[in-house]
């Protein structure tokens, strides 16, 4: 399972990223692809969110049975404490 969150994209990205995921809300996307997938995914929403926010967060085999990754100037930071990811704000 993907969720990907953008804020603040190019209309285009949006629409490129409908071709593999489901658009459940303005920004926000849902879908189930393979890591391969996931991971080009990641690379056109990096190369392409010209100033803009993006989030993404997939299951993996973590303890908390998922991984998260931000891309762009975020309000919050993703801090690791002993193997548990945690979401801080910044200052």
């Amino acid at each position: 399972m993907v969720v990907l969150v953008l804020e603040n994209v190019p209309n285009s990205l949006r629409g490129q990223i409908t071709r593999w995921l489901l658009e459940v809300k303005a920004g926000v996307f849902v879908g189930k692809v393979s890591a391969m997938v996931r991971d080009k995914l990641w690379d056109k929403v990096r190369s392409n969110c010209s100033g803009g926010t993006c989030l993404m967060i997939w299951s993996s085999q973590t303890e908390q049975g998922f991984d998260i990754e931000f891309w762009g100037a975020a309000s919050r930071v993703v801090t690791e404490w002993e193997g548990i990811k945690l979401m801080t704000k910044h200052p």
